[in-house]
């Protein structure tokens, strides 16, 4: 008998440019250990230091593939920016970070059997710019306090894990 995967999403946490905290919920009651509101906060700021040190490691290219190109228009194309620590996976959890071109970092801890990871993100991501940003009281670089953002999440959450 075959036992059946579990694709569950346990928890958001979105960090500020300045590697703040300024989200983290919970999304999935008994998938991953408590921690306290320090803990939270000590892992933004850990993640955000790591996560600009790997950044930095990229591997050194030619002078040829530094320079920027070219595309079939003519049109002239920047290389892409140096992109830090995108995934950790243990045996128990996978965490998924998104950064935006602004900064801001989406960390998503999941299964690690959980599949669609980037769509779930950027649906994420969707609602952030929708319920937050366009929020004319939201005030960047801020703990995001939005109750159609958390209802939004919520629900959209409840649907992938009750899958």
């Amino acid at each position: 008998m075959r036992l059946p995967l579990f694709r569950t999403v346990f928890a958001l946490i979105i960090i500020n440019k300045a590697g703040g905290l300024i989200y983290n919920r919970t999304l999935h009651e008994g998938g991953l250990n408590k921690i306290s509101t320090n803990d939270y906060l000590v892992l933004a700021g850990t993640f955000h230091g790591v996560h600009a040190i790997t950044a930095r490691l990229n591997p050194i290219k030619p002078p040829r593939a530094q320079r920027t190109s070219t595309s079939s228009t003519g049109a002239m194309v920047r290389p892409d920016p140096p992109s830090g620590l995108e995934v950790l996976e243990s045996e128990n959890f996978r965490m998924q970070c998104f950064t935006t071109l602004t900064g801001i970092k989406f960390l998503l801890f999941t299964d690690t059997t959980q599949t669609n990871i980037d769509l779930i993100m950027k649906r994420i991501y969707d609602m952030y710019t929708d319920y937050v940003m366009k929020n004319p009281f939201y005030q960047l670089e801020m703990p995001v306090r939005c109750d159609m953002f958390d209802r939004k999440l919520s629900s959209y959450i409840r649907e992938i894990n009750n899958r």
